[in-house]
């Protein structure tokens, strides 16, 4: 038999009826949940590649490094964490997507100087430099970056020629992007540090068009490929050519010298010949005469006569000469008769 038990109290106190002190406990939980959530957001963390700028009431107060930093809790204090300390880059004339690029024509096609389309692809490579000036000079930094890059590009290539442009102002007009693009991140106080610029392509549109400049490109090369070997073979041949030369010179300038002292020692030997002829004129005109008959005569025996007497009267210089041998006297006058002369 089952029982029913109608009795509307239980445990001392009426059905449906909260314990007491069920409401503070609550409040207790609660309290201590909140308090845990607001110590925990009193501390953050800043990467390696970050910084923090700290805002105090809205304001801009200060700003933290790499770390673990404490802060009031909102509204107090909030942090805004920018990647301060890494390279980023944006892409001009075509987006990027890993391995796929996807070209950008409105940004990409441009117009020279001399009225000519040519389709320019450049990457910007940037850092931010000055937080509060990132966070509240410019409402989107990073559009204004690639606005004042696309208008910059633009700037000096309408200034210069397609020609030029495509072939060798490529540096020079990097440069100039370069140092524009910087005076408009200084204009603006943007807070952004322009690190370099880099054009991937500056080149006329597809088509015919691409082809003559191809061909113009490829002589201009050629053109300077002959400039390069023709400049380094006058580099060749000037040194070697002005050593040739100053090697004549000096060969020259010696036998000039040696000429001159030969033609000096010709005169003094002259000289001194000439004053002995002038005091002695006989004995140095038979001395020059016998030095001229031993050249030319070198191995004839001379033997000189007169004929002032009976006999024949000579100089015996066949025996004075070195090495000859004794001759018998020369036969009588009257068997031979005055003679003189030379016998070889």
């Amino acid at each position: 038999m089952d029982v029913i038990d109608i009795n509307p109290r239980k445990n001392g106190r009426p059905m449906g009826q909260l314990p007491p002190g069920l409401f503070r406990k609550i409040g207790l939980g609660a309290a201590a949940v909140a308090v845990l959530l607001i110590a925990y957001s009193c501390f953050y963390t800043v990467q390696e590649q970050e910084r923090a700028a700290i805002l105090t009431f809205g304001k801009y107060t200060g700003e933290t490094r790499a770390g673990l930093h404490f802060k009031w809790p909102y509204p107090i204090q909030q942090v805004v964490k920018v990647p301060a300390e890494l390279t980023q880059q944006i892409t001009i004339g075509y987006h990027q997507n890993g391995e796929t690029i996807t070209p950008v024509e409105e940004e990409a096609m441009m117009i020279t100087g001399d009225e000519n389309i040519v389709s320019a692809d450049a990457v910007v490579q940037w850092k931010i430099s000055n937080i509060r000036d990132y966070l509240y000079n410019v409402d989107h930094p990073e559009q204004f970056l690639r606005n004042a890059a696309s208008a910059s590009i633009r700037s000096v290539i309408g200034s210069e020629k397609l020609d030029y442009a495509i072939t060798d102002g490529k540096t020079d007009i990097q440069d100039k992007v370069r140092t524009k693009l910087i005076e408009l991140q200084d204009i603006y106080q943007t807070g952004i540090q322009i690190l370099d610029i880099k054009f991937q392509d500056i080149e006329p549109p597809g088509g015919q068009v691409e082809e003559a400049f191809r061909e113009v490109t490829n002589a201009r090369e050629e053109k300077n490929t002959k400039i390069n070997n023709a400049a380094k073979y006058e580099n060749e041949r000037i040194p070697k050519a002005r050593g040739e030369a100053q090697a004549l010179l000096e060969k020259a300038e010696a036998d000039k010298k040696s000429r001159i002292l030969n033609a000096q020692g010709d005169v003094a030997k002259f000289n001194a010949i000439y004053e002995q002829y002038k005091a002695s004129p006989d004995v140095t005109q038979s001395r020059l005469i016998l030095e001229t008959l031993e050249k030319i005569l070198p191995n004839a025996r001379i033997i000189l006569s007169d004929s002032s007497g009976d006999t024949v009267k000579y100089l015996p210089l066949n025996e004075l000469l070195p090495g000859a041998k004794p001759s018998s006297p020369p036969p009588s006058a009257s068997n031979q008769g005055t003679q003189g002369g030379v016998s070889p």
